[in-house]
Parts: structure tokens; C-alpha cells; sequence
């Protein structure tokens, strides 16, 4: 956001505030619930707030809304910490977390019953929601709703106690039973949970809720813009009751923006961690999952990834968009900065039979067609290579512009080749084309002005290596998975992963570092593994493939 946005509306209402001087500096605030690992939602939301802040030279906070703790742990939050600072952000201070305010929110929550905003109820949860009343019909007071003052203080102090059970009694904001909002129906802000906390053990067995806890924090924190997804719009008015009613010391607003929604993506955490759970993927961080973790792992940069949220822009209204746009994006990025190199996932060995056998010359390629600075690579070439095998036959049309027999092609950077003969097995399958050199092309024209049918990849058997390579596919073949009537979990795309076992790749691949991207020529675009590559035993992901889709006219 450096530069003005072209369709970001929160970024004009930022501008308005701090010129009309509403606000002397913009603070903004990140505050996940570290119940799961963020996903490509999120991220919009990351670089929108994170975002905002920097435009303008204000903070940005990031806080743990950590007030479930039956659903929440530090494994969460380590990953959330990571998945920020890897997208290129860094917070304003400390690591916030709405449980330091633990003690702050109760005696908030006593003022409220001095001043008769709030009742302890002794409803079951049936019983409220009977009473809660319908979209079309008020709700009814609840019988407890009057109790007096010292009796409500009471109760209230004893539910911190610990002195009754859960489900038995909460607190709740004495408003409006009859109002059309049905967040306004007098809320519930404390519910009893005796179990220990990831953060403040088991100091306490009352939590409020997230309704009671946000406008608070932001409050505490002097949060100017308060960023929410559409989905809380109907909460605003619980959040501007509770600042009005209560004795903070600053006054933020909230504000709604449309979330991201991708089509074939599901991004409900409880349905993320079904899938984890039951073992239809091999983690959070699966590189066929839309966390930032899994995204990450699948070769995602996340310079594309802040393209891609800047692309679709910050509105007011819910959509769906095109998976192809973020994919888009990967491929514009990895276009400009993944060097090149060669990879040869269905082997067929090539014998070069003119080429001495105890030869090996030493070629060199650039590593990337238009980035000079990312300098030359090496290709070790000798008698025995590998092709792949989809990039030969015994015989072809005019339109198969590779390896045929009787023909010819230029290995890519190297030598024009000229096929003679294959060796078969016994069920009949071609296991070795034996061919020929052309002299004089290398790097030139053939001497006898014949020209190649194509160009085609390769990698030497002298200094190649073999790796693993993982080819990955969208995860669901239906385009809206979770919607409507859907079983997103029938939806799963069995094909969306396929191991290739002994691809052959480059020598400099091997050495690869961790997360480093490349183009492996005429197949797509790859990234080292990040947690299992290394140089005895390379491990590349597949990206993303070459053909790009989204905005061709």
C-alpha cells in the first residue's frame, strides 16, 4: 500500500480520519484466535491491517483473542507469529493477548452490574434459547433478570470462585429482549469453563466471550480502526453499546470488509482441521491446504501473495473469487524470480553411441532468460542422459515436436541428438533409445542446415541426481465444496497428490536450499521442501503448472 489503492475504501476512510483530524495516528489491530493456523482469509486480513498501518505510519498490534481456551494452544499461536512475520510484517511491541486483560474485563464486568448493565442468569442453555425469541418474534426477559445489585455481585464472585458448574449460570448484559438485533438480547459476556488456560493456567475457570472481550481490547490498546469481516457488521452495535457503557479509555470504531472467498477452497477451521484430523492430508502445513503454512510449503512467495490481496481489493460486500487469480499471481511472481533449471520426472535413458564413455564436458546455461544477475548454472553432459518419456516416440505425426526415430531435436542448451534405435523389454516397452550426436551444434545451427524438430529437456546420468517430487492438484474437484447441501469431504480429489519417486534433476539442484523456487523447464514451477529437502535426498514440491488461465479475454 504504498501507493494509493485502487479499490480499498478503508484506506479513504483512514485518509478522511487523519485529515480531518478524527485520529493524530492510525493503529490498527491483528487478533486472530489461535484456535487453528491461519489460512488465505486471513492473509487479506494480515496485509490489510499490517497494510493500513504502514501507509500511513501507524502500528499495527498483533493480539491472540485467546478467550477458548478448550480449543486453543500454543502450537497455534507459534504458528500465527511465524505465518505474520513470513508474509513481511512485523507487529508494533509486544505480542498481545486479550487474556492479559483477564482481570481488567472482570472488573468491567462488576461496574456493569453496579450500574445495573448486567444479571447473572441461571437459564440452561435450552432454556435460553427458548426464551432468546426467533428473527420474527421478541424474545422474553429472563426471570432472573432482576435480581438486585448485591445478589447479582454475588453470584458473580462465586462463579470466579468457582463454585459452580458449567453451564449452570452466566452474565449477561441487561439490554433490549425485544430488539430486532438479536445480538442486542441481552448477550451473554461470562460463561463458566473449568479447564486451565494456554496462557494464565488455571488462575481462572470464568472467560468472557469474544463479543465482550473485543471492543475492550481494542480499547485498552487504543485501536483507532477496528478491521472486522462482514459477518460481525450485526455485532457492531454490541460493540458500541459495551465502549458507551463502560469506562475505557479510548473510543475505537469498527469497520466491515468483505472476507475472501476462494471457489475450490475450503477455509472453515473446524473443516481445515477434519481434514487434518482425519489424515485426508498430512497436516496443517500440506502443501494441498490454504493456510499460509501450506501455501508456504507449496512454493508460494509471499511477495505474490500481498499482489494477490492488493488485486482483489477491500470492499463491502461478501464474493467469490477465482482460485486462478491467486494462481495468477504465483506464476507472475515465479515468472520474473525463479531461476531455471532441468528436471526429468518419467526417465528414459538415452545413450549417446559417438560420445566417448569416459567423457564428461562441462556446459553452462543461464539460470534465468532475462535476469542476468542470477548468473550461469551447470550442466555436466556425457555418453548416458535421461529425457523424458512422454518426449519420445518410435514414430509421429508432423505436430510431435520431440525425440523420434530417424529424427532430430536439440537437447536444451546442449547438443542437436539424432534417434537409431531403442532397446525394448520383454513386454515390449522402449527402456533405452540409442542416438547420435550432431557435430557442430552445439550452440549452433547443424552444420548440414537440417533443422530440430523442438528442443526438449534433459539431465546426464554422469552428474545428475535422483529426488522425489511431488505433484500436487487442487483438493476438491467442485468449485463451491462447502456450499449448500455439499459433503465437502466426498469432494476430496483423490488424484490431488502423485509422488514421483526418481525423477532426475540438475546437479545444483540437490544443493537447493530450503524453500528456494525454480522453474523446472517445460513442467512448471517447483520449491524445495522446507522441511525434508536436503542435498543426500532432494525433495521438490510442485507449485504450480506453466498455463496460466485467469484473464485472457
Amino acid at each position: 500500500m504504498d501507493n494509493k489503492p485502487a479499490n480499498n475504501f478503508l484506506y479513504n476512510i483512514v485518509a478522511e480520519d487523519l485529515a480531518a483530524g478524527r485520529v493524530n495516528q492510525v493503529v490498527t489491530r491483528f487478533p486472530p484466535e489461535p484456535n487453528g493456523y491461519l489460512h488465505v482469509g486471513h492473509a487479506k486480513s494480515i496485509c490489510l491491517n499490517f497494510g493500513l498501518a504502514e501507509a500511513f505510519g501507524g502500528e499495527c498490534n498483533l493480539r491472540f483473542d485467546d478467550t477458548n481456551p478448550e480449543k486453543e494452544s500454543p502450537e497455534y499461536v507459534a504458528s500465527i507469529e511465524e505465518d505474520v512475520r513470513w508474509l513481511g510484517y512485523q507487529w508494533a511491541g509486544e505480542v498481545r493477548y486479550a487474556s492479559n486483560y483477564f482481570q481488567q474485563f472482570y472488573d468491567w464486568a462488576v461496574h456493569l452490574v453496579e450500574q445495573g448493565d448486567a444479571y447473572v442468569c441461571d437459564l440452561n442453555a435450552e432454556q435460553a434459547r427458548e426464551y432468546r425469541g426467533t428473527l420474527t418474534e421478541p424474545g422474553k426477559n429472563s426471570p432472573y433478570r432482576e435480581r438486585d445489585v448485591a445478589e447479582n455481585l454475588d453470584l458473580l464472585a462465586r462463579m470466579k470462585a468457582g463454585e459452580f458448574e458449567e453451564g449452570s449460570r452466566v452474565l449477561r448484559a441487561r439490554i433490549d429482549m425485544a430488539s430486532p438485533n438479536m445480538n442486542l438480547r441481552d448477550p451473554i459476556l461470562y460463561r463458566i469453563r473449568k479447564v486451565a488456560h494456554h496462557q494464565t493456567g488455571s488462575e481462572w475457570c470464568i472467560y468472557p466471550t469474544y463479543d465482550f472481550a473485543h471492543g475492550q481490547e481494542d480499547a485498552i490498546e487504543g485501536i483507532t480502526h477496528s478491521i472486522c469481516t462482514l459477518e460481525f457488521e450485526d455485532h457492531r452495535p454490541l460493540y458500541d453499546w459495551l465502549i458507551e457503557h463502560l469506562p475505557v479509555p479510548s473510543r475505537p470504531r469498527q469497520y466491515e470488509f468483505g472476507r475472501l472467498n476462494l471457489n475450490y477452497t475450503v477455509t472453515s477451521k473446524r473443516k481445515l482441521k477434519q481434514l487434518v484430523d482425519e489424515g485426508v492430508v498430512a497436516g496443517w502445513d500440506d502443501p494441498r491446504m490454504p493456510t499460509i503454512s501450506g501455501m508456504r510449503r507449496r512454493g508460494f512467495t509471499p511477495r505474490a501473495i500481498r499482489k494477490f490481496c492488493e488485486m482483489i481489493g477491500v470492499t463491502r460486500s461478501d464474493g467469490v473469487v477465482d482460485v486462478a487469480m491467486l494462481e495468477h499471481a504465483i506464476r507472475d511472481d515465479l515468472n520474473e524470480n525463479a531461476p531455471r533449471a532441468m528436471c526429468v520426472l518419467r526417465p528414459l535413458k538415452v545413450v549417446l553411441t559417438d560420445y566417448p564413455a569416459d567423457q564428461v564436458e562441462q556446459l553452462a546455461a543461464p539460470a534465468h532468460p532475462s535476469r542476468e544477475d542470477l548468473g550461469e548454472r551447470a550442466l555436466p553432459f556425457g555418453r548416458e542422459l535421461y529425457i523424458d518419456a512422454e518426449d519420445f516416440r518410435e514414430e509421429a505425426n508432423k505436430k510431435f515436436k520431440r525425440l523420434v526415430l530417424g529424427k532430430r531435436v536439440r537437447l536444451r542448451n546442449a547438443y542437436v541428438i539424432e534417434a537409431d534405435e531403442v532397446v525394448k523389454d520383454a513386454d515390449g516397452n522402449v527402456v533405452e533409445v540409442r542416438a547420435h550426436t550432431i557435430p557442430g551444434t552445439l550452440g549452433n545451427d547443424p552444420e548440414d542446415g537440417v533443422k530440430p524438430k523442438g528442443v526438449i529437456q534433459w539431465v546426464s546420468a554422469a552428474g545428475g541426481r535422483q529426488a522425489t517430487v511431488r505433484l500436487y492438484d487442487r483438493l476438491f474437484t467442485h468449485e463451491s465444496p462447502d456450499k449448500g447441501d455439499n459433503d465437502f469431504m466426498t469432494l476430496v480429489n483423490p488424484d490431488s497428490l502423485q509422488v514421483v519417486a526418481g525423477a532426475w534433476i540438475e546437479p545444483g539442484l540437490a544443493a537447493a536450499k530450503p524453500e528456494q523456487n525454480f522453474q523446472f523447464e517445460r513442467e512448471g514451477y517447483f520449491v524445495a521442501d522446507r522441511r525434508e529437502h536436503s542435498e543426500a535426498a532432494p525433495v521438490f514440491n510442485m507449485t504450480i503448472g506453466l498455463r496460466d488461465t485467469w484473464n485472457k479475454g
